[in-house]
């Protein structure tokens, strides 16, 4: 569809995983192009499927946070993946989250009449891997919603996605996700103490109002391409603290979706585990392992380690000021983290640079971020980096660039820091793969 790869792949490495391989693949969740130049070059070497999902928020008809309708994100990452030399047909596109997350002050008809222009939106642009997601509640509803209202409003965009491919494509080869413990889009707002899976009971429940609703709307053909549960394996993340996986918790959950052996789970919120529980929830079956702000943290990371390098070699007044610059950008418009960041105002000045909930990927956007991004890069160009700083800021890539295989070029650099994140989902989901193993 429109240039991507088919999500029949996503459909055979679930194949795979119930043969007993302990096989899985990487949600990239990102719009900010180093991410996903990291990401592309990431699948080519290692041989692999790319997957990238675009969330509600993110993209949607109107354009959401970053300004991209679907199909403008569709052409982003295609030119990326085009301009590195990854086959065009190993590219799968997903819509994360799809529902009415960003119009949840609406009444429910409106807000899932937006919803399903949105989806609409995203399968005529070519996303073939859809997430729907209607656990939340709209203005006016009864709350907590049950299952039987969330299953039915899936059910309904589940038919407009249908109806959208064949119009749009002479037929439907699309795959969903369903679920209804699903962790909030963007991470959690509050600190987090302690999570408890999702029951078997629940997941089974949640499966079986999804099939009778799917049969009621006309899309029982749809049900039988849903490839993922969403359901809570017990990761999370907060401002300060990662919440790690348990495998001994999950042991009767893992059982759900064996019987059938034609899905998976999905794992949202799996920024900042280690490989070892990465490695554990693919061989427990959550064989999609979404990620996005651990991806942006890393690179934020990366740049503000170029920032204090730069502070050493350049002028106060030649610099580029970017960690001060898109802090300032935060305080102007505090709307995309005054909800997450609480406080002394200490405290949240911390947050804003530090946090594991890495709200300022909502501002790297920004032309005035995006200017001081391109000084740094400039500045560090004609300066050069000496090793013994590249070390003191960036001791994995200095140890690289000693080897020789990678350039001591900043821009090189950043993307080699969001690899060391992707190597980590690389060698859980592709455990015989050889080149993240470097």
């Amino acid at each position: 569809m429109s240039g991507t790869g088919s999500a029949e792949q996503l459909i055979r490495l679930v194949e795979r995983h119930h043969a007993g391989e302990a096989v899985g693949v990487t949600s990239v969740c990102s719009a900010h192009p180093l991410v996903l130049q990291a990401a592309v070059a990431q699948a080519l070497d290692d041989g692999s499927l790319l997957l990238v999902e675009a969330t509600s928020n993110q993209v949607d008809q109107f354009g959401g946070y970053t300004g991209m309708r679907p199909a403008d994100f569709r052409d982003l990452v295609l030119d990326v993946a085009d301009r590195i030399g990854l086959p065009l047909d190993r590219v799968v596109l997903g819509g994360d989250h799809l529902g009415p997350n960003t119009w949840r002050d609406l009444g429910p008809d409106e807000a899932m009449a937006r919803s399903e222009d949105l989806v609409r939106a995203y399968v005529e642009a070519g996303f073939s891997k859809i997430h729907l997601d209607c656990s939340m509640a709209c203005a006016g509803d009864f709350t907590p919603l049950s299952d039987a209202v969330v299953a039915r409003r899936a059910a309904r965009l589940a038919r407009v996605a249908e109806d959208a491919a064949v119009r749009a494509f002479g037929t439907s080869a699309l795959v969903y996700v369903i679920g209804t413990e699903v962790p909030v889009p963007g991470g959690a707002q509050e600190t987090i103490d302690e999570l408890t899976p999702t029951t078997p009971k629940s997941a089974r429940a949640t499966l079986e109002h999804h099939r009778e609703a799917f049969a009621a709307a006309g899309a029982a053909d749809a049900w039988s391409r849903v490839l993922a549960l969403v359901v809570q394996p017990g990761v999370e993340f907060d401002h300060l603290r990662v919440v790690d996986y348990e495998r001994q918790r999950t042991k009767e959950l893992q059982q759900v979706l064996l019987p059938a052996r034609r899905m998976v789970f999905e794992a949202h919120s799996t920024d900042y585990q280690t490989i070892d529980a990465l490695t554990s929830l693919v061989e427990d079956h959550w064989a999609v392992l979404k990620v996005g702000p651990g991806l942006t943290f890393a690179l934020r990371e990366a740049l503000f380690a170029l920032a204090a390098i730069e502070a050493e070699l350049v002028p106060e007044e030649r610099r580029s000021r970017l960690p001060d610059v898109l802090d300032d950008v935060m305080v102007e418009n505090p709307r995309w983290w005054r909800g997450y960041y609480h406080g002394t105002a200490e405290e949240q000045r911390l947050a804003r640079r530090y946090s594991y909930s890495d709200r300022s990927r909502y501002y790297w956007p920004d032309e005035g971020v995006d200017a001081a991004q391109a000084a740094l890069f400039a500045t560090l160009t004609e300066t050069g980096i000496p090793l013994p700083l590249l070390s003191q800021y960036l001791p994995d890539q200095y140890a690289r660039v000693r080897r020789g295989s990678l350039s001591a070029d900043p821009r090189a650099l950043v993307l080699d820091r969001v690899r060391d994140v992707l190597r980590g989902y690389a060698r859980a989901c592709n455990p015989n793969a050889e080149e993240h193993r470097r």
